[in-house]
């Protein structure tokens, strides 16, 4: 009767495999299967019950530390919650990394993906530590990072007709754990909104130049702000905001509203720390505004950073 799994013909090429690396204890030390610290055979999990060793956990001789080391583009569903409690299910990007000692080999690269798949319906601001906590506790690491990215989506009314239409913000949470569980988060969020030229408006008889911009806040708080509430004040910021859903009466509205309020970049950044500042749980922030000129062959920048 044929083995299973084809065992075979994989037993005759282990032990192939393990010849090679008695033969060459240099390149087995690469491999991660020093053979003066294990059995000269190779094993592998097979019906027969024998193990396979823990090649990761092996010591390593270079005596070099790695800041971070992981798992990145990892694209699982998520549910993200919001600091007022509602929730989405979004596709989000995630990297997750430990920092390794300098006398262990490797992290356990599936160890990432189990502990995301214990919290992915349970994310968002103000609700990382459960997961950052489980993180450095079953990867055995004294630091341990996480970077998630994803769409979210607010429900907007069109300002004068009402309907309804859904923005989409783009999201990003950093979160940081170290000794003794203490937990550093940092929340961006990125939102467009319209900026309206004031030197166009002042030189021209008729009309001025607009377009759409882009406004982004990075920010480290002391309690959590929420995507919605950041996101909202980012448009505030701006000449006049975006709408998913305009009819005419909107259109009317939103072109008229940005010519009464025109601003350059420097004016949109500026009006924007001044809400950053003005909130006490903000500690730090990293605002940025950027044109995409309409009448212009580049976008106009500009960013302010602060630490309170």
């Amino acid at each position: 009767m044929k083995a299973p799994c084809g065992t075979d013909r994989l037993e005759p090429l282990l032990k192939n495999y393990a010849r090679g690396m008695r033969s060459h204890p240099g390149e087995a030390a690469i491999l991660g299967c020093p053979l003066d610290h294990r059995s000269p055979s190779l094993t592998i999990a097979t019906p027969h019950g024998s193990d396979l060793p823990d090649v990761q956990s092996a010591p390593d001789s270079r005596a070099i530390s790695i800041d971070r080391v992981g798992v990145s583009d990892a694209r699982p569903p998520a549910t993200i919650v919001d600091v007022d409690g509602s929730s989405q299910s979004v596709s989000a990007t995630f990297k997750m990394t430990v920092a390794l000692p300098s006398d262990v080999k490797g992290t356990h690269m599936s160890r990432f993906l189990e502990v995301l798949g214990t919290h992915h319906q349970q994310l968002g601001p103000g609700r990382m530590d459960a997961f950052m906590k489980d993180l450095r506790k079953t990867l055995g690491a004294d630091q341990a990072q996480v970077e998630l990215s994803f769409p979210w989506f607010v429900r907007k009314a069109a300002p004068i007709s009402g309907g309804i239409g859904l923005l989409e913000y783009g999201v990003r949470i950093e979160v940081e754990i170290g000794a003794g569980n203490r937990i550093e988060e940092v929340l961006e969020v990125t939102a467009p909104a319209t900026s309206l030229c004031p030197c166009s408006k002042e030189i021209s008889e008729y009309g001025a130049h607009n377009q759409r911009c882009e406004l982004s806040a990075r920010v480290t708080c002391s309690e959590p702000v929420g995507i919605a509430p950041l996101g909202e004040r980012i448009e505030s910021a701006a000449s006049c905001e975006v709408y998913p859903v305009l009819k005419r009466p909107d259109e009317k509205f939103v072109t008229e509203a940005a010519f009464d309020n025109p601003k350059f970049v420097e004016d949109i950044i500026r009006d924007l720390a001044l809400g950053m500042d003005a909130d006490e749980r903000i500690r730090a922030y990293r605002i940025t505004s950027e044109n995409f000129e309409s009448i212009h062959g580049h976008n106009a920048w500009a960013e302010i950073s602060r630490t309170k």
